[in-house]
């Protein structure tokens, strides 16, 4: 099993491509299921989740097809063609392997009108449960039976429009039903909807194949069904997760970053709080330039919330970032429970924290030391590597598969900028 190892002290200089976002990616694939015209998504990331969701897509008789970026910063191509669903089962030892599988369930139900579907799996990051998803098909009039770990939808005479409101603005939900409702009979409002970056990528990408959405963006989705969806060329929209990280990559080892091909838009939230701590962030033409120099970033509180506010993705990378700071901060995480794996492993290298339910209290040190350390999801094993980066001695991080779900070519993109950092075999 492939581990990286670092060793902190270098600064960071030069450019860093930004990827395309994995969690728009995943769902325009699965919207490929919604024509039986071929869908072309550029600016594709290299993941390990899009493999898994590539491998999903097959077992529905979707014909994919790959053309590799020549080098560090040129993107993948695919083109999907679903030009007849020859199966409606997802495996669960396809599904288990990440929770965005779940999103194929709108697509069949819309265009197929039956579905089984593994119950999803992922990052052991809290319960997650689909319920929302379930309860809103069923107001558009499918039958949904649990049965051994699968969800069986039926929609034989094709979903129709219906009103729902989401009990809390899930993002996994809103995009569900956003797909099931385009190709609904009637007219679809959707209330208290997520309003993520990603959720508007994807209904962008179903306006430009011919779905009627309004509200994109705003708490509430208007959907009027149309009979059938074309194919499309669509660009993926720039991770601003991956973005983010690199952001904060910036500000806990110092130095001078231009992030290419990345938005300000769509990190407003971190932006924001990191220049109020020491770190410079402006547009650039081809991205984001970050600044930060010598002077230890200053300890601020945050709360992880739904878009616009600061996103509980990158609430492990800035808990790195603030064990280095000057003075305490306190971070409360109302996304996800048990989303603080990461803290024991961080204690390991010196950092001084301390959770009380859903808050961390971390008291910045001047020093954290290197130390061999396990990765425990996706989000937890980078902060764990920036962590590293400032670490005096030598990093270890262990069980690196996570970051690979989710992290194209990190050891290449951080050793570009100056960054002693290397994967290695086990």
């Amino acid at each position: 099993m492939d581990r990286i190892r670092i060793r902190g002290g270098n600064r960071l200089k030069g450019e860093i491509p930004i990827s395309g976002a994995k969690n728009s990616a995943l769902k325009l694939m699965a919207a490929s299921l919604l024509t039986d015209e071929p869908v072309t998504l550029t600016n594709m990331p290299r993941l390990a989740d899009i493999g898994a969701m590539t491998d999903l897509l097959m077992q529905f008789g979707v014909n994919m097809n790959v053309r590799r970026g020549a080098g560090l910063g040129q993107s993948d191509t695919m083109r999907l063609h679903a030009a007849r669903i020859e199966s409606a089962f997802a495996p669960y030892d396809i599904v288990r392997k990440m929770r965005a599988s779940f999103q194929v369930l709108g697509p069949l139900l819309a265009r197929h009108g039956e579905a089984k579907v593994s119950l999803p799996g992922g990052c052991a990051i809290g319960a997650r449960p689909v319920d929302f998803h379930l309860k809103g098909f069923e107001a558009m009039g499918a039958t949904i039976e649990l049965a051994d770990g699968y969800v069986l939808a039926s929609a034989k005479g094709g979903l129709k429009g219906t009103t729902f409101e989401f009990p809390f603005a899930s993002v996994g939900a809103t995009e569900n039903l956003m797909t099931g409702a385009v190709l609904a009979r009637g007219r679809t409002v959707l209330k208290n909807c997520a309003r993520e970056p990603e959720t508007q990528d994807l209904g962008r990408c179903l306006i430009a194949m011919g779905a009627k959405i309004e509200g994109l963006g705003t708490s509430e989705i208007i959907i009027d069904g149309v009979d059938r969806l074309s194919g499309i060329e669509y660009p993926v929209m720039p991770d601003r997760i991956e973005t983010g990280t690199y952001i904060i990559a910036t500000a806990i080892a110092g130095g001078d970053v231009e992030l290419i091909g990345a938005q300000a838009s769509s990190n407003g939230a971190l932006i924001g709080l990191l220049e109020k701590i020491g770190t410079e962030v402006k547009q650039t033409n081809r991205g984001l330039s970050v600044h930060r120099n010598g002077v230890r970033p200053t300890a601020m509180d945050v709360k992880t919330d739904v878009f616009p506010a600061f996103p509980t993705d990158l609430q492990a990378q800035y808990m790195a970032l603030m064990c280095v700071a000057n003075g305490t901060s306190h971070i409360r995480e109302t996304v996800f429970e048990n989303r603080f794996m990461h803290v024991p492993e961080l204690a390991r290298m010196g950092a001084k924290i301390h959770v009380d339910g859903d808050v961390a209290t971390v008291t910045g040190v001047e020093t954290l030391k290197g130390a061999p350390v396990m990765a425990t999801d996706l989000r937890a094993s980078v902060s764990l590597v920036l962590a590293g980066l400032v670490a005096e001695g030598e990093t270890i991080v262990n069980r690196v598969y996570h970051l690979d779900r989710g992290f194209e070519r990190l050891e290449e993109k951080l050793s570009g900028v100056g960054a002693e950092i290397e994967r290695q075999q086990a």
